[in-house]
């Protein structure tokens, strides 16, 4: 086994695009963050990619191990064709070296084998963060009811927007009880309100849910940011949205539309599978501690 590290992106997309387009649902994640960084048009926070961390495992047969990550976010693996072999593992943690990272994120025995054996070079342990699925959709359910009005998020949206998002990001913590507190950063709101991929539902000229489609890849579209508000659940908002913008990106083109889901909400799950939604394969957030 031998270990590559890149400093040049363009070298790392040429080494590793087409093995990670093997499952393109899947590697949605690093696939995107490849194209953005290719992109050069946003170098904001995690987005620079001159901090990137990029690393490939090889033998004679090719690739066997990919591995990316964009400080702060996880590390972000990909076993080739997903047949997980220990020793590319045991070389890109001897690689590593002291380099240490938050966590890592990936199809869960792969993300399980390499925490493991991370956890136990460092002498350190790991936590699962997020039990999560991936799942794909291809065909909408025309039965799903298309409750209210579509429309693109805008800058008038700032009154909630931020709100929203964050009540996404912590929908966990946050009830009906409970406000998420924007960040004091408010140029991170503009910039998803100027990326034009974010949607909300009006009923009766109310916002009542929101959902994006915020990577385009290849053949494959990413659907996030799914959001009601805790007083507005039950009613089939959430429902309405997503089967509308993943039938907005089949017909943009795209074979199939891809999310993740938390595990720990079953209701969002079922409501995925509904509209149509299909199992790909489990994925593991972890934590290293």
């Amino acid at each position: 086994m031998q270990l590559k590290k890149y400093t040049n992106l363009d070298a790392f997309y040429n080494d590793t695009y087409d093995v990670l387009m093997r499952h393109e649902a899947q590697n949605i994640v690093p696939l995107g963050n490849l194209l953005i960084g290719m992109a050069c048009t946003d170098k904001t926070g995690w987005r620079d990619t001159k901090n990137w961390l990029m690393m490939s495992v090889f033998n004679d047969s090719g690739i066997m191990l990919t591995a990316i990550m964009t400080p702060p976010m996880h590390l972000t693996l990909y076993a080739t064709d997903n047949k997980i072999n220990t020793d590319a593992i045991d070389c890109l943690i001897e690689g590593l070296g002291e380099y240490s990272m938050p966590g890592v994120m990936s199809e869960k025995e792969l993300a399980l084998c390499f925490a493991e054996s991370y956890a136990k070079a460092k002498c350190i342990s790991s936590e699962i963060e997020m039990d999560q699925k991936i799942y794909e959709l291809r065909e909408v359910n025309s039965d799903i009811p298309k409750i209210g009005t579509l429309r693109r998020l805008e800058e008038k949206d700032m009154s909630f927007f931020p709100y929203w998002l964050e009540g996404f990001s912590g929908s966990a913590k946050y009830t009906d009880t409970t406000m998420p507190i924007p960040s004091s950063d408010r140029e991170r709101y503009h910039y998803r309100i100027s990326r034009g991929n974010m949607y909300i539902l009006e009923d009766n000229g109310i916002p009542v849910s929101m959902a994006g489609l915020p990577r385009k890849m290849k053949t494959v579209c990413a659907l996030n940011d799914v959001y009601t508000p805790p007083y507005f659940r039950g009613r089939g908002y959430a429902s309405s949205i997503v089967s509308r913008i993943s039938q907005i990106a089949l017909d943009e083109g795209f074979r199939s539309v891809v999310l993740y889901t938390d595990l720990a909400n079953p209701t969002s799950n079922n409501i995925y599978q509904k509209i149509g939604y299909r199992e790909i394969c489990d994925s593991l957030m972890i934590r290293f501690v």
